[in-house]
């Protein structure tokens, strides 16, 4: 009979020297693997102490590396101590309106202020010259 493993035992086994990954639903303590990790121990300190299911899958790991696992295996998670992720929310943020920015008053003047002073030039050119 496997170990039955609480998440949040699991949590508490999330450093170098103590590090526990859960995959698939199962629980391993991979502590002794980092240092031959190919991928450098930093990819595996990230996901250390919590679910590392996605993490494991995307890098695509061969069967070689899948079948070593069970010499890490400690035992299956209890799936009801799993805590339900919130969906993502994103920070609400102040609508942008172009129009009433800092910037698009800034790109209005960098236009009008030289036509401004061109149109300056020539009237002072108009009115002050000598009539022939």
């Amino acid at each position: 009979m496997s170990t039955i493993v609480n998440y949040s035992q699991l949590a508490e086994h999330g450093t170098a020297k103590d590090c526990w990954l859960l995959i698939g639903g199962k629980v391993y303590d991979v502590t002794n693997f980092l240092d031959e990790h190919p991928g450098g121990d930093d990819v595996i300190l990230s996901a250390t102490g919590k679910d590392a299911t996605d993490d494991f899958e995307d890098v695509g790991h061969s069967k070689t590396a899948r079948d070593m696992l069970t010499q890490y295996y400690v035992g299956d998670i209890d799936p009801s101590s799993i805590k339900e992720d919130k969906a993502y929310k994103p920070p609400t943020q102040p609508v942008y309106e172009q129009d009433k920015s800092t910037e698009f008053y800034i790109k209005i003047l960098q236009f009008v202020v030289p036509l401004a002073i061109l149109g300056l030039a020539v009237a002072v050119r108009y009115y002050t010259r000598s009539p022939s």
